[in-house]
């Protein structure tokens, strides 16, 4: 079936196309197109990505290189600068918007598992900022010399695939995305203490959904009673009781839990609080622990695809070229599980990044690899680090 077929066109197979044109049609993305439909700028966008080019120019240079092989790889029959660059301009960014929010519930379903601790979703939530230029990116005006935007993340622990993305200036306070969140009843909510708001944290209690986050110092708490703890855990104390403060008591009128948690590791001490009664305390500590999940995803895909050097300078070729990012992420994901390969993320996106001209079917490429000499970079002392 794959025979003769580069890997780039192999893997594009991936893509529900019939999807994608059925978005171009709804945000009339080929109105008065000829030859460079939207199909061909998101083939050529997300060849930029698995290549990891550094600019637009950089990506045309590739593809006038190969010029004999645009129309197999599915780029159209005439690829310039000008209209790749006019098309992330003009065309509407909901269109890859949409289809990457299509593609994050695909790759979710695939990579779903019962082998998580926790019985449910879990998801983690986090920013992260992107700096711009501003005398080139002026519509993004961070500080008095500065430009940049956040990237506001809703981070499935379990399948590890982003679920949420949402994009606003640097500007804007990260409590205020929790505003955007799409919640589900019974799904747990991970936050950092950056986001402790009373009145928002009520808003999921409400929804029949559960939150952790870590606790200020400041925090006015009043113990009602103690459950028992086993502190050769690291629990040293699991308090039910209720918020004092005269704001913060009207913003959240209901019972929180306070776990309070020493870390052997970092010799530190830690104050969990959630609204969920039923979990061990050892588990609200470990579900936090799995925040740095997000992190770990924003370090990655800042490295590994292209969301910080931008090849477009308007705020729709910035949110098309992010949402371009988030969809090749979710088609190696897709790749990966479908064609059953047992490697990570970033293993897979190595090989098919250098192989995406020859014409060996995918799962070739992994048959005989020595994965011993593919090393991702070092997280250790991220991931490790429990808080």
């Amino acid at each position: 079936m794959n025979n003769g077929k580069y890997v780039f066109a192999q893997i594009i197979e991936f893509l529900p196309q019939r999807v994608f044109d059925r978005l171009v049609k709804k945000y009339k993305g080929n109105r008065y197109v000829k030859h460079f439909t939207c199909w061909n700028q998101l083939l050529c966008m997300v060849f930029g990505q698995l290549t990891n080019r550094d600019s637009l120019r950089d990506l045309i240079v590739i593809i006038d290189a190969h010029s004999k092989k645009t129309y197999h790889l599915g780029f159209g029959k005439t690829v310039t600068r000008s209209n790749l660059a006019k098309a992330n301009e003009k065309r509407s960014s909901k269109i890859f918007e949409e289809f990457a929010y299509y593609l994050i519930d695909i790759a979710r379903k695939k990579r779903a598992n019962d082998d998580f601790m926790i019985k449910g979703t879990v998801y983690a939530f986090d920013s992260s900022t992107i700096d711009l230029c501003l005398s080139v990116f002026w519509w993004a005006k961070f500080r008095k010399k500065k430009a940049g935007i956040k990237l506001h993340t809703l981070y499935d622990v379990v399948t590890q695939i982003p679920t949420f993305i949402h994009i606003t200036a640097a500007t804007v306070n990260d409590v205020n995305a929790m505003d955007f969140i799409p919640y589900e009843t019974g799904a747990y909510y991970i936050f950092d203490r950056g986001y402790i708001d009373f009145k928002r944290l009520y808003y999921i209690t409400k929804l029949s959904a559960f939150f952790v986050t870590r606790g200020k110092s400041n925090l006015q708490f009043r113990r009602i009673y103690s459950n028992k703890v086993d502190k050769s855990t690291g629990v040293l104390c699991d308090q039910i009781g209720k918020l004092t403060g005269f704001y913060v008591s009207k913003d959240y009128p209901e019972k929180l839990r306070r776990v309070k948690f020493y870390d052997e590791e970092t010799k530190r001490t830690f104050v969990f609080l959630t609204n969920n009664m039923e979990l061990k305390a050892t588990e609200v500590a470990m579900l936090y622990k799995k925040r740095w999940l997000v992190e770990l995803f924003f370090k990655w895909i800042k490295q590994h695809l292209k969301i910080k050097s931008f090849w477009g300078t308007s705020e729709n070729a910035v949110r098309i070229q992010i949402y371009c990012a988030i969809i090749s992420y979710c088609l190696v994901a897709i790749v990966g599980s479908d064609l059953e390969i047992d490697r990570s993320t970033y293993e897979i996106l190595q090989v098919l990044g250098i192989s995406l001209l020859d014409k060996t079917p995918v799962n070739e490429l992994f048959e005989k690899l020595d994965y011993n000499n593919i090393k991702e970079p070092d997280y250790k002392q991220l991931s490790l680090n429990l808080f």
